[in-house]
């Protein structure tokens, strides 16, 4: 028995059309790449054809949730304006293509309004409205439709019909855009787990770049945990599993020397530049040329142009602003529908330093007088105790340094904890025999008081990475036993 085959049709970001022939193939061989990576973790026989137009996307799963998983995969993953779900057929007569459209359509047609729409590409003896109109009145006559609307319908039936093949369209989903990760340079986002920089870090993966991530951690280990979070959700579910780093560089001595050295007025603009240095010899190292920010012009004080324009002046290397001129209600709008809005929202402030009368116009020269107090060799101490991780393998430290048992089968008198974002949890619900509880991951820290000491947790998460990052941070507390569920 031949199992039959779904196919999926991808349609490429419209800029990536009008690019020079050879751009485009790099283009297009990326985004076949990155789709190959990200699918064959759910399908590994899944099979992605390149075409100048499309990608052919084929695997042999029928089941709905893992259909499911793989479509929502692809339209995450930048480079695509749409995901079409399609049966292909050899392209038959034109008062023959209603066969091959009742099967997708007549359940949805019964008792809706509908108009067929056709795109043609190659030459046949027919027009693309001949074909909507021959296959809009054989649909007519023989479903339960309540009749063809031209505009507005309740139902549309997309076709494509491409030299002699036929598609039927049954699904179409749509895409990100932009251009596929991995296609232009790297860079290296500084990132601090609010609104502003995670939407700027999503904007420049959206864009095309691997974005690598820099933590400057003034607050310990409970903020690196909520800022490691948010960067890994990124990856996840935007980054097409390509290998970037999280970096993390303690700051604490950095800010004790600020406040002890430097007026009170030029603390905020100095630490930024202080910021920017270790990025600038970073991306040196990594031979990254940009550096990415979540800044907004006038937002806070450190951000008004005159104060950007010093704090630029410490680095050659290009400062990408990606939010520049965006309103906060709209960055906070990006944040909610990217999924990061949740992060923010439960993240500790951790402001560094706070100037009484901070100030909005600094002056170089001023600025370069204070730093002459500034002890230089902290700045070389945070760098050289930086820890440089790839962030598919941020849980495997722990791992190493606490006792974390990772099991495929939940145990008799434990609790399942599902620490899911929701939008997955809705995807594919936990189905068990033993208590689960749901707590997002990035509510986790804060909601642990709920859990009762002395109980045994599992953390089940998919894929394995944040249930781990979280059971370590968990074990340190000595009051519970945590472990992972990974089936």
């Amino acid at each position: 028995m031949v199992m039959a085959l779904m196919k999926f049709v991808v349609k490429y970001f419209s800029e990536i059309a009008i690019k020079s022939k050879p751009v485009r193939r790099r283009f297009i061989r990326q985004l076949a790449d990155n789709l190959r990576a990200l699918l064959r973790d759910i399908d590994p026989a899944v099979v992605v054809h390149k075409g100048w137009d499309k990608l052919q996307v084929q695997t042999s799963e029928q089941d709905e949730t893992v259909l499911a998983t793989m479509v929502q995969a692809m339209c995450n993953a930048p480079g695509i304006t749409y995901v079409l779900e399609v049966s292909e057929h050899p392209l038959p007569e034109l008062d023959a293509i209603v066969e091959q459209v009742l099967p997708v359509y007549a359940e949805r047609l019964v008792g809706k309004t509908f108009a067929v729409r056709c795109k043609r590409s190659g030459t046949h003896d027919f027009t693309s409205i001949e074909v909507e109109r021959v296959v809009g009145g054989a649909v007519l006559a023989r479903s339960g439709a309540a009749g063809v609307k031209l505009k507005n319908p309740d139902v549309t039936v997309d076709l494509e019909i491409s030299k002699q093949t036929l598609f039927v369209i049954g699904r179409r989903h749509r895409g990100l855009g932009g251009y596929p990760i991995g296609s232009l340079d790297a860079v290296l986002s500084l990132i601090s787990g609010g609104f502003d920089s995670p939407v700027a870090s999503y904007l420049t993966m959206k864009r095309g770049m691997r974005t690598h991530f820099l933590f400057f951690n003034l607050g310990g280990r409970d903020h690196e945990i909520g800022v490691q979070e948010v960067a890994l959700y990124l990856w996840q579910k935007y980054g097409c599993n390509q290998r970037v780093l999280f970096i993390s560089v303690p700051f604490e001595e950095v800010v004790a020397e600020l406040l002890d050295k430097v007026e009170d007025r030029q603390m905020g603009v100095i630490l930024k530049r202080m910021m920017l240095r270790v990025g600038d010899r970073l991306a040196r190292e990594l031979e990254v040329d940009a550096l990415v920010t979540g800044e907004c012009v006038a937002q806070v004080s450190s951000q008004t142009l005159r104060n950007l324009s010093v704090i630029d002046r410490v680095t050659d290397r290009l400062v990408l602003r990606p939010l520049i001129a965006t309103d906060k209600e709209d960055i906070v709008r990006m944040a909610k529908n990217i999924g990061t809005g949740e992060f923010a929202a439960n993240m500790p402030e951790y402001c560094g330093v706070i100037s009484v009368n901070p100030t909005t116009r600094a002056r170089l020269d001023r600025v370069e007088a204070q730093e002459k107090y500034f002890d230089m060799a902290i700045l070389d101490r945070a760098l050289a105790n930086k820890t440089q991780t790839r962030i598919d393998q941020l849980a495997q430290e722990d791992l190493e340094r606490l006792d974390v048992e990772v099991l495929s089968v939940p145990l008799a008198n434990s609790t399942i904890i599902d620490i899911r974002h929701p939008n997955e949890e809705d995807l594919a619900p936990l189905k068990l025999h033993i208590p689960v509880i749901k707590i997002p991951f990035y509510e986790l820290h804060r909601r642990a008081s709920e859990l009762v000491p002395g109980g045994t947790y599992m953390l089940y998460c998919g894929k394995g990475v944040m249930s781990r990052l979280h059971a370590s941070h968990l074990l340190e507390s000595g009051e519970l036993d945590v472990k992972v569920y990974a089936p």
